[in-house]
């Protein structure tokens, strides 16, 4: 038995529920919020199944649905922004950074030397650039603190684990209440960044790494993780992961990852687990 899964932040209307149920001969649909409702099936789902409509369609098993670690990458999934391309606004480089960011984000680059290359445009950026990016530029997408907080009242443990920056990280991770958050260091000397990276970096394998860590800690195996990310830095640990999402991703991310979500806000990683609104923190 499968679960096909239909979310949008819009809304998913019942008749397109039932047409859904009809195609894929599904029990009767469940609603788990006004956002998402699923259909138990035994068999098989057309490709194109609701093809045309603005919401995603994700089939996941029925077993062991409810995982025990959330790990998220936070640019661009946890947040709308990317934290190095806002900071580079106040230096005066953003659009050549957002460059590198992007040709990063679908694999094009190797993360660390990119990383390297952007921070470095950043030398002498006054620190105080930090908190002033934050408290302008720096929000949650919607359904991240629902998602955390629910995870978290249900038992789980949530990770934040960036190839971005601590400053943020920790910052983000308070607001919508991950446990705990990992990412890399911006040098600072004298109340300037110094254009360097405290080292090792973190990056994609670093992410898996941690992933495994987690797992061993808490005693789960990777089929009890959950993973959300957007772009080829997070590849290894949405591929690992039991129920890898790919949120708004570059196609890098998208083509390996269990569950992919275009419409949907991050409280589809909820109904993607069976978690229905009246379990929401």
């Amino acid at each position: 038995m499968r679960y096909l899964v239909i979310t949008a932040s819009a809304g998913v209307s019942d008749d397109l529920a039932d047409r859904a149920c009809r195609l894929v001969n599904g029990d009767t649909p469940v609603r788990l919020s006004a956002n998402a409702v699923e259909i138990s099936f035994p068999g098989e789902a057309p490709a194109d199944l609701l093809a045309g409509e603005p919401v995603d369609v994700n089939i996941v098993p029925a077993e062991n649905r409810r995982k025990k670690l959330l790990i998220a990458d936070m640019d661009s999934t946890i947040i709308p922004v990317e934290c190095i391309d806002e900071l580079a606004d106040f230096a005066g480089v953003k659009d050549h950074v957002a460059d590198i960011t992007e040709r990063a984000m679908r694999g094009e680059l190797d993360f660390e030397q990119a990383i390297n290359e952007r921070v470095g445009l950043l030398t002498d950026l006054a620190e105080t650039a930090l908190e002033q990016c934050y408290a302008e530029r720096i929000s949650l997408n919607p359904g991240a603190k629902t998602l955390v907080e629910t995870m978290n009242k249900l038992g789980a443990m949530t990770a934040l684990v960036s190839g971005g920056f601590l400053f943020f990280t920790s910052r983000v991770a308070a607001e919508s209440g991950f446990q705990l958050n990992r990412a890399n260091t911006l040098l600072v000397e004298d109340g300037s960044l110094t254009g360097k990276v405290g080292m090792p970096i973190l990056g994609q394998q670093a992410k898996l790494d941690t992933l495994h860590e987690l797992c061993a800690t808490g005693g789960y195996t990777p089929a009890d993780v959950i993973a959300v990310g957007d772009g080829a830095n997070d590849r290894s640990m949405v591929e690992a992961a039991g129920l890898g999402v790919a949120f708004h991703a570059k196609p890098a991310l998208a083509e390996i990852a269990d569950a992919t979500l275009f419409h949907s806000d991050l409280t589809a990683l909820l109904a993607l687990q069976g978690i229905a609104e009246s379990e929401y923190a």
